[in-house]
């Protein structure tokens, strides 16, 4: 017989609050076309991207995060000396260590909690919410504040023609916390590790270091090119338009719900062929609002699914206790999907 004591978490959980940073600067396809030999309609047909905004030097990974954290605990009613932990996902903050979400935490005025950053790639934002369900359904913290960041504009090839229109910058926040009823549904999430190639890093950091010409790729002046992201676009395209649409229906099952009680679904927002082609697999009903947030914002990778839930309902086009499906897909190959009522 076991002589642990049981925890004594909340029944359920649910998110309380959202919040979003959008950086000031924002990029029209023009600028990218600087740099590619392109034009804005490719761009546009290819991704549905029109502009992106990008991160100026004072807008740090930290610097973001807390902007957005602080809208999030604002619109939930709860005070930082309530969170109880603190779970930052990006691929995109430069510190091996400390986490920034120690730092985060402690800006926010937040009192000892667990703070820890994931890399999760696009589907940050879901593993972050899945974990923070745990915590407070285990009884390890009553109140988490997730943040999805990115500063992708320091991650990008502007010479790549097949991704340097793709990303952009950005922060969404949202505060977790104890429910009476389910509104996170079980979490749908998995790994692809054959597939991991397919977007990946351009070259290690040890590597770079080194600078070993005869091995790294070059600019057009010979000089070693920083690290970037790349992908085999048609390869990412064709997993996520036929297996995550598999993955959104297996969330919904796993909830209980049908795609005709679905009020809102928000993607992650890589592509807007690869929304339009899961709407469409998914036979969502024409009155389910669907996210296409990607078009102004560009692909935010662990940001893009709070930033986009943010924007729709600041517009009016989603509501409190609406009910959304979420799915997020990235680099990994990881994902995660869920359904959830918006706060």
């Amino acid at each position: 017989m076991s002589k642990i004591k049981p925890s004594k978490g909340a029944p359920y959980a649910r998110i309380l609050g959202v919040g979003g940073y959008r950086p000031t600067r924002v990029v029209p396809n023009e600028v990218i076309l600087e740099r590619i030999d392109s034009s804005d309609e490719w761009i546009r047909s290819r991704s549905g991207i029109a502009t992106r905004h990008w991160a100026g030097d004072e807008e740090s990974v930290a610097m973001m995060s807390i902007e957005a954290a602080g809208k999030a605990l604002a619109a939930s009613g709860i005070s930082p000396e309530q969170i109880g932990g603190v779970i930052v996902s990006t691929v995109s903050h430069f510190k091996q260590t400390p986490a920034v979400a120690t730092e985060i935490a402690h800006r926010i005025g937040a009192v000892k909690p667990a703070a820890f950053d994931i890399s999760a790639g696009c589907a940050g934002f879901g593993y972050g919410l899945t974990l923070a369900k745990g915590m407070i359904v285990e009884g390890s913290a009553e109140y988490v504040l997730v943040i999805g960041v990115e500063r992708l504009s320091d991650l990008t090839d502007l010479e790549d023609r097949a991704t340097a229109f793709l990303f952009g910058d950005g922060a969404g926040a949202v505060v977790v916390g104890p429910s009476d009823e389910p509104h996170i549904g079980p979490t749908v999430w998995g790994s692809e590790g054959d597939k991991s190639e397919t977007i990946k890093q351009t070259v290690a950091w040890d590597q770079w270091r080194v600078g070993d010409v005869s091995q790294l790729p070059l600019d057009g002046r010979g000089e070693v090119k920083f690290p970037a992201i790349t992908q085999e676009g048609q390869a990412v395209f064709r997993w996520a338009v036929f297996e995550m649409a598999k993955v959104a229906q297996q969330a919904l099952d796993a909830a209980g719900i049908a795609a005709q009680d679905l009020d809102v679904f928000i993607p992650h927002q890589a592509n807007m062929r690869i929304i339009d082609s899961m709407v469409k697999t998914l036979k969502l009903p024409e009155h389910v609002t669907v996210a296409r947030d990607i078009e102004t914002t560009g692909n935010t990778s662990a940001a893009s699914i709070p930033l986009a839930m943010e924007r729709l309902l600041a517009s009016g086009q989603a509501k409190s206790g609406d009910t959304a499906l979420v799915i997020g897909f990235g680099a990994g190959l990881v994902y995660a999907a869920t359904v959830v009522t918006l706060p």
